[in-house]
């Protein structure tokens, strides 16, 4: 399953997906290796790995179901993040 290249709205609206599915109350033990999963597959690199074992750790903990995991992780590589993770050309005219 390659989730890497899905584009910026489609990872948006799997992790909304995902996060509610984190909510559902008593499949914590089964969805906490799943979501680490998913988290290392949606975003590639040392931020996915780490992304991965926080979402595992949210889920495994009994009352974290509310933090969302998959759209923090989405706010920080498309928002908050220094590096340029788009396929948009920017020109500079000057």
């Amino acid at each position: 399953m390659s989730l890497e290249n899905t584009s910026k709205n489609k990872k948006l609206l799997l992790g909304l997906l995902f996060d509610a599915i984190g909510m559902i109350p008593f499949i914590d033990l089964l969805w906490a290796p799943v979501s680490g999963y998913l988290m290392t597959k949606l975003y590639k690199g040392n931020t996915g790995k780490l992304a991965g074992i926080f979402a595992f750790v949210e889920e495994i903990i009994p009352g974290t179901d509310f933090i969302p995991s998959f759209t923090i992780m989405w706010f920080y590589t498309y928002v908050f993040s220094s590096e340029t993770n788009t396929d948009e050309t920017i020109i500079d005219v000057k």
